[in-house]
């Protein structure tokens, strides 16, 4: 199965996640199929293109919970309806 997740960078203490799509057996540090964009949880800040982020989600792929979290709050809120 196909999942959009997050794949954690950054430093000690300041993690910077990059939100990718990637198989679910995978390791979270692994070879990811597609990059979308970024989320840096401390600033609350990120760069997501909308764009890939609905070519996957009609693609089939599944957000995990808190990369479907990160998708809403960047505005992909109609997409994302029909994956719940």
């Amino acid at each position: 199965m196909v999942r959009i997740r997050l794949s954690r960078g950054g430093r000690k203490k300041h993690p910077v996640y990059r939100i990718v799509v990637m198989d679910s057996r995978s390791p979270r540090e692994s070879k990811y199929i597609d990059y979308i964009g970024t989320y840096d949880p401390i600033l609350k800040t990120g760069n997501i293109n909308i764009e890939k982020a609905k070519e996957w989600l009609t693609k089939g792929a599944q957000p995990t919970e808190r990369a479907l979290k990160i998708l809403k709050q960047f505005g992909l809120e109609e997409q994302t309806a029909k994956v719940e």
